[in-house]
């Protein structure tokens, strides 16, 4: 098992994204900082908590030769605040101001997971 240089989640039940807040202006950082990063000392892990909405989206037709099916891409804004980019699975259609979760995924790391309205 390699080591992940930045930690992306917790080891809760119900894991959570993490990020690390600074402890004089509160600021977040995605992904969480290194325990050997200069700035780890002034900063606290903390998980990453609520629900993320859109602000903005793409959807990416790869080649056709590739095999791979249209995926969407976004910035999902969460509490914090902090934006965050990553895949949006779990609708045909995105649209700005859709409510997605964090979940782990093998293959990025991080997906969001659209919440049924």
């Amino acid at each position: 098992m390699s080591v992940q240089a930045y930690p992306l989640w917790s080891h809760d039940s119900a894991p959570q994204l993490l990020a690390s807040r600074d402890r004089e202006t509160a600021e977040l950082i995605f992904p969480a900082l290194p325990p050997a990063s200069p700035l780890a000392a002034r900063h606290d892990t903390v998980p990453m908590a609520g629900v993320g909405v859109v602000y903005s989206y793409t959807v990416i037709h790869p080649s056709p030769k590739s095999g791979q099916l249209p995926f969407a891409l976004g910035f999902v804004d969460f509490p914090g605040p902090v934006r965050l980019f990553g895949r949006l699975q779990g609708k045909d259609h995105p649209a700005i101001g859709d409510r997605y979760l964090p979940r782990p995924d093998e293959a990025f790391g991080y997906v969001f997971e659209a919440i049924p309205a």
